[in-house]
């Protein structure tokens, strides 16, 4: 699923409409034809086609998060993942009043960068770890990213895709580990848990070598799987709502 696929988001347009369009032949804006559907929508749609084309070329991701409904975020997926920043945290408990970060890893391309508490993990160098048109987290949109913005004193207005919920859509529910071993993903020491993450720190805090070496560790896993996991629930999207015969 690409967003040149997409009419959800055109106003009065919705799932049963866009389908409608697709096994008409409109797979793509390219195919649009006016005549597949009454006066008005087709203006609307001819509008937003318009719109949406230079958007998309400039690589304006802001648009399309606005145009699309929540639920349908997971269409951005497919045009920016070779720009998106798929980031993880690990703190010393669940309230972001009492708690801290302690690191931050995120994953982009095939590059995984940490910043670590006490050391380069800044207000400064958080803002340009997270630069990117498209976040991809797991659970991120009611922890990860309103714990850093409160602890960091930050907005962080980008669009996001919080791959909890289409998970949840293909049935792929629970947590990041035990959503991973249904998709085939395998982990270096499952035996970590965020649990172990928090006392992983403690140790840190007190010396014990080895531990933050093995928090970061676990912090990087769950930010590369994170793609991993994106990637398989969009190909599951996409096989449950794009026409048989389709073809990208």
């Amino acid at each position: 699923m690409r967003l040149e696929h997409t009419y959800i988001g055109v106003e009065g347009v919705g799932q049963a409409t866009e389908r409608e369009l697709w096994n008409s032949g409109a797979l793509t804006w390219a195919a649009f034809d006016r005549t597949l559907c009454g006066p008005t929508t087709a203006d609307r749609i001819e509008s937003f086609i318009d719109r949406a084309r230079p958007r998309l070329d400039d690589g304006d991701s802001a648009f399309f998060d606005r145009a699309l409904p929540s639920r349908e975020r997971w269409r951005l997926y497919e045009d920016f993942r070779g720009q998106a920043c798929f980031f993880d945290i690990e703190t010393t408990g669940l309230n972001h009043t009492h708690d801290s970060v302690t690191c931050v890893s995120a994953y982009r391309g095939d590059d995984t960068e940490t910043l670590v508490s006490g050391d380069d993990l800044t207000r400064e160098s958080l803002v340009e770890l997270l630069d990117s048109p498209l976040l991809v987290t797991f659970n991120g949109a009611r922890f990860d990213v309103p714990f850093l913005e409160a602890s960091f004193d930050i907005d962080i207005d980008r669009p996001h895709l919080d791959l909890m919920y289409p998970c949840k859509r293909v049935g792929l529910t629970g947590g990041l580990k035990a959503i991973e071993p249904e998709i085939g993903v395998e982990r270096d020491r499952p035996d970590i848990s965020g649990k172990d993450a928090v006392r992983l720190w403690r140790e840190h805090e007190r010396g014990v070598d080895g531990s933050l070496e093995t928090l970061v560790s676990y912090n990087r896993e769950d930010a590369i799987n994170l793609r991993t996991v994106a990637d398989r629930t969009v190909e599951r999207l996409d096989r449950e709502l794009l026409p048989e015969t389709f073809s990208p």
